[in-house]
């Protein structure tokens, strides 16, 4: 008995080694090993073998992360207070960089995809953050690619989820889609008439070649009056009828 209690604190000592050298890291995981506070190298994943008190090690999850950024109050570039939050997507790709040169990657990427969203979108009018979605996803996803590369993180994807407009600012809106619409209307019509217009210009000149083209007309508008239910018809006289009574009456008169 004496014996066992006097190799106790050994069978400790070693059990408690053991425990701090030896280190299992999952597929998706990755160790920053440090010796002495100095960079050492990156392990994982599996079974790892640290020297306690020497060696400290710091675990890295290399799995794509989901990050909500918070609705932001921002200004259009046409004037418009909105709200706008978004999701972005990404991943650990160096998890040296991730560890030594930024403390706490997850809060660092999360405060700068606040700014950037304020700041791409208030260069932009409220309807292209309505019509071009993805033309914003992909600004904002350069920005923060190309601030998180010395992070060692990839930003794989930028969605934007919400933009709320104010209730007022929805009433302007819709008077605005109105009124544009209204526009479109009239130029339309406008359109129609300009286009009808250069069809009776043509259809007067190939008319005008030949008289007896004129004559037919004449008599198929006579045609379609008399099929009208009505005591008064009014049909128009052609005027090679009209222009020699004209001029005989003018021959007529007395100088």
């Amino acid at each position: 008995m004496s014996l066992m209690m006097l190799y106790l604190p050994a069978l400790l000592l070693i059990a408690l080694f053991l425990f701090s050298a030896i280190k299992i890291l999952r597929e998706y995981e990755r160790g920053v090993v440090f010796q002495l506070g100095r960079f050492w190298r990156v392990k994982g994943p599996g079974l790892i073998l640290l020297i306690p008190m020497v060696q400290q090690m710091v675990r890295v999850d290399l799995r794509t992360i989901v990050m909500d950024v918070p609705s932001q109050d921002l200004i259009s570039r046409d004037n418009v207070s909105v709200k706008v939050n978004a999701v972005v997507y990404f991943r650990v790709i160096d998890p040296k960089n991730a560890i030594i040169n930024v403390e706490h990657f997850y809060e660092a990427i999360s405060q700068l995809a606040q700014t950037t969203l304020r700041s791409v979108l208030g260069r932009h009018d409220l309807d292209e953050m309505l019509a071009d979605r993805e033309k914003l996803n992909d600004d904002i996803r350069e920005v923060l690619d190309r601030q998180t590369d010395a992070w060692g993180v990839k930003v794989a994807n930028v969605e934007i989820k919400h933009v709320d407009v104010n209730e007022t600012m929805i009433r302007a809106i819709a008077r605005q889609a109105e009124a544009e619409r209204q526009r479109r209307a009239k130029v339309i019509h406008a359109e129609g008439e300009q286009q009808a217009a250069e069809k009776l210009v043509a259809a007067a000149k190939l008319l005008g070649a030949d008289p007896r083209a004129i004559q037919l007309r004449y008599l198929q508008t006579l045609t379609e009056i008399a099929g009208e239910r009505s005591s008064t018809i009014v049909f128009p006289l052609p005027m090679d009828l009209v222009e020699p009574m004209l001029a005989r009456l003018k021959q007529e008169r007395p100088g």
